[in-house]
């Protein structure tokens, strides 16, 4: 959807009515979510891997589109934000191919890959127009993304929900800063309009949220998983490699549920991690250290006001524009 397309990676942020990328979450994140996101200004996105079977991808883009396209006509003054699919460029991903031809057939605006350096994502998003940014927990990762050709590098620091890094966001977003100048995205326990403003402050230009939209309305998780997220704190959170052999957080209720205990888990083997398919982990749910500060379930559109709100009042006790 060619009026989707940014005209360059920097203009991201001015299309938008709050700086803030609804993060893609695996088994969580669908077109009801993503679009409910847009139409309220903030980037909304998806994993590909969540439309099952593959030819489910088409559908999903086109419903997409199609949504976004209706909302602009009948509200032409409102912000309307692109959308974002998330690759995993993993060589366990056996579809990455069949997704990224369905990226480039609908000229998806912004692609998000993880895990490998995607410089054939980036050539071919890049041929249609389109922004690529990466996940990355490390500098080393950084520069093998950087290398790549990235648009953006998305920051993901201790206390983010998934399979998150260890760094902290002071430490990792001042190192890749030094060495790049392009969009920067910051991602860890940020789930309060507070948090955005300061990961501008770090010298981010957006904040990525996962963890406030599971308890949406919209979103795909299951009611109790949602109803832990508004119940937890950041003292229900574990971080842990043993469900994918990556490290992750994951909700502590969740695993005594399936009759484990977070306190005494044996190492899960590295070499078993699939990303292309559905885990025996699927009732362990990840969430982010940021939960603490989620007190209701409701629709995206509302809980993207309060950000805004919250952002706004942030700024003011600063003395900074918001």
């Amino acid at each position: 959807m060619t009026d989707l397309l940014l005209s360059s990676p920097a203009a991201l942020p001015g299309r938008l009515r709050l700086p803030v990328i609804g993060s893609p979450m695996f088994l969580v994140s669908n077109p009801a979510l993503v679009i409910a996101q847009c139409c309220a200004g903030v980037v909304g996105s998806f994993p590909a891997l969540n439309a099952r079977p593959q030819e489910e991808l088409d559908a999903w883009l086109t419903q997409i589109e199609k949504a976004l396209a209706d909302y602009r006509r009948l509200h032409p003054r409102a912000i309307v934000a692109p959308y974002a699919v998330n690759l995993i460029v993993h060589q366990s991903n056996h579809r990455l191919q069949e997704d990224l031809a369905s990226c480039v057939q609908h000229r998806v605006p912004i692609v998000i890959t993880s895990l490998h350096a995607p410089d054939q994502v980036v050539e071919k998003v890049h041929g249609y127009g389109g922004i690529v940014l990466h996940d990355v927990t490390t500098l080393r990762h950084a520069r093998k993304a950087i290398g790549a050709g990235v648009d953006g590098l998305i920051l993901v620091c201790a206390g983010a929900g998934g399979h998150a890094g260890a760094l902290s966001p002071f430490a990792l977003a001042s190192e890749v800063r030094a060495i790049f100048d392009g969009l920067l995205v910051l991602a860890g326990a940020i789930s309060h309009g507070q948090g955005i403003l300061a990961a501008q402050a770090l010298g981010c230009d957006l904040a990525y949220m996962g963890t406030r939209f599971i308890a949406s309305e919209e979103s795909s998780a299951a009611e109790l998983h949602k109803q832990m997220i508004v119940n937890g704190s950041a003292d229900d959170i574990l971080y842990t490699p043993h469900f994918s052999g990556v490290p992750g957080n994951y909700l502590k209720p969740s695993i005594r549920n399936a009759g484990l205990d977070p306190d005494n888990l044996q190492k899960e083997d590295k070499s078993a991690v699939d990303f292309g398919k559905p885990k025996r982990w699927k009732d362990i749910w990840g969430s982010g250290q940021g939960i603490g500060t989620i007190s209701a379930i409701l629709p995206a559109a509302q809980i993207v006001e309060q950000l805004l709100a919250e952002y706004r009042l942030a700024s003011q006790r600063l003395g900074v524009p918001g």
